[in-house]
């Protein structure tokens, strides 16, 4: 794997030197990226992948014969996963199109396998006077330009979206206002359903993500909206009463809704968002949807989508030597109908508290951080009448953070 690495960057470098010689009337290549090392400990277990790396929240308690907790035991670790490499391309005009494409990847792997390449942007860019066309791999248009400066690889998530999906993206930009429009499919960040996370139940849907916002913005501030809708098919075949196996036709559609806010100074960041989410668990939030009914003959499903609250707000003070401070909190509403059961992420889950903070020393190609935070669960059990969760306790994570990275 080392090996392929290498060949990667040597292939990228001679991209760019061939570049300057073959290609210089119509190319230009720029090679960036990130050397990254992580090193966090935990209070106890936490729901979280990368090994522990992207954190989300502690588990719940899990007792033994004697009482003890099973999930109270601290954890630690060091990775340079993250450590990243990407090419930026400016290419001849196609039209009245400037052109332009990226390409970058990092060490994280996929599922449980890690250490190895991992495409995070790989998209192509046709840029007019006040529009332009987006096609392929980036941020999920609810991440957007609006995320917390933090140095937990999480970038605010469950409260924050966090993905990066195949899309295709188009943007007007009218005085200073900026519409966008997107379509988006699912790769590496998946919804959850019946069979788990997976990228069948919107294969079999037909239907992309569907994306549509506003922006306001200024040369320091940014404000805007969207609305997001989801359209899955959890399942084409069920068990029925009878023993036999049906074709069946089900499908969950849900809407969504961002607001979102950043002011920003020589010394100052100011950044907020607030989502009322429906089954956003392909954007590394909790929710989900529950079975509302079932039909007896062929065991087809309706369901009704579980709807959250989530909202963070970050500051940030300084220059070379940076002070910041995070919070989020998310609620459970539960959803519209009665339901029997749920599929999705964190459905046993009435509500999260998270508070951070973190100090940072920034040169121009050097960033030095520690950061601590904690986290709070509420878990409990599911009210069938309203999909809400009642009975609850809480479970908290203490968390330490340090990182440095040197930039190019």
């Amino acid at each position: 794997m080392k090996k392929l690495a290498i060949l990667s960057i040597l292939a990228l470098a001679a991209i760019a030197a061939s570049a300057q010689v073959e290609g210089k009337k119509f190319f230009e290549y720029k090679i960036y990226g990130q050397v990254r090392a992580d090193l966090f400990y935990n209070t106890r277990a936490n729901v979280e992948s990368v090994d522990g790396l992207f954190y989300n929240y502690p588990l719940d308690h899990n007792y033994d014969a004697d009482g003890n907790d099973l999930n109270g035991a601290d954890n630690s670790n060091m990775y340079m996963l993250y450590s990243r490499l990407g090419l930026d391309v400016k290419g001849p005009n196609l039209g009245s199109a400037s052109t332009s494409a990226k390409i970058e990847f990092d060490f994280r792997g996929s599922g449980t396998t890690l250490s190895l390449i991992r495409l995070r942007h790989a998209y192509l860019n046709l840029n007019w006077d006040k529009s332009s066309l987006l096609v392929g791999q980036t941020w999920n248009p609810l991440f957007g330009e609006v995320s917390p400066q933090i140095l937990n690889l999480n970038t605010g998530a469950p409260f924050q979206p966090f993905s990066r999906a195949p899309q295709a993206r188009y943007r007007l930009n009218v005085n200073t206002f900026q519409l966008t429009a997107a379509a988006v499919w699912q790769s590496q960040f998946l919804s959850a359903g019946p069979d788990g996370k997976s990228n069948k139940y919107i294969k079999n849907s037909c239907v992309p993500e569907l994306y549509l916002g506003v922006d306001h913005k200024t040369s320091n501030l940014i404000f805007g909206a969207g609305v997001d809708m989801l359209s899955l098919v959890p399942r084409t075949q069920a068990t029925g009463a009878d023993g036999n196996t049906y074709r069946v036709n089900e499908r969950i559609t849900s809407l969504s809704g961002e607001v979102h806010f950043k002011y920003t100074t020589p010394m100052w960041y100011f950044a907020a968002k607030s989502v009322l989410g429906s089954n956003l668990t392909q954007c590394s939030m909790l929710g989900g949807y529950g079975v509302k009914s079932v039909d007896e003959k062929t065991g087809q499903q309706e369901y009704s989508p579980n709807y959250n609250s989530s909202s963070w707000v970050n500051v940030v003070w300084g220059k070379k030597l940076k002070i910041g401070a995070f919070g989020g909190y998310m609620k459970n509403l539960g959803t519209c109908d009665a339901v029997s059961k749920m599929y999705g992420t964190g459905t046993d889950v009435d509500q999260l508290v998270s508070g951070s903070a973190e100090v940072t020393y920034n040169l121009s190609h050097w960033k030095m951080g520690l950061e601590y935070n904690y986290t709070a669960a509420w878990y409990g059990s599911l009210n069938n009448a309203n999909g809400k969760i009642v009975d609850t306790h809480s479970v908290g994570n203490h968390r330490l953070v340090a990182s440095v990275l040197f930039m190019f």
